[in-house]
């Protein structure tokens, strides 16, 4: 269930907090990114194409999932990247190349402040004025 004392993000869980009948329509949506009126809403269409056995689904699936814990997520931006990386990976990975990249171009910068003549120099007269 959990890598390191920590839940695990990508695992499906029951969301009886926001669910509606032991929350197994609202962890389904929470995993895939969705809004739950639409997993709702494809549950009552298989309802009348199945009958049954999406009932028997669902009973199961209440019973075998686990409800979602509350530190699931440490914020609500790790919660929305988590949604983004559900619903749009390759997006999601876009987003951090481009995240990594600007870090890269920032710590060159500061980089070559460090390392220049300029900067040395600017540290001696600091040295000079104390």
């Amino acid at each position: 269930m959990s890598i390191g004392g920590r839940p695990r993000r990508n695992r499906l869980y029951r969301n009886p907090h926001t669910g509606k009948i032991k929350g197994v329509c609202a962890g389904i949506a929470d995993y895939l990114g969705v809004d739950v009126w639409l997993i709702r809403g494809g549950l009552i269409v298989a309802l009348f194409m199945t009958g049954p056995w999406v009932i028997l689904g669902y009973i199961i699936a209440a019973w075998i999932l686990d409800d979602a814990p509350d530190d699931l997520f440490e914020s609500d931006a790790e919660e929305e990247f988590w949604r983004n990386v559900r619903r749009e990976p390759s997006g999601t990975a876009h987003d951090l190349r481009h995240k990594f990249r600007e870090l890269e171009r920032r710590l060159r910068g500061m980089e070559a402040h460090v390392t220049s003549a300029e900067f040395e120099l600017n540290r001696q007269f600091r040295d000079l004025d104390r």
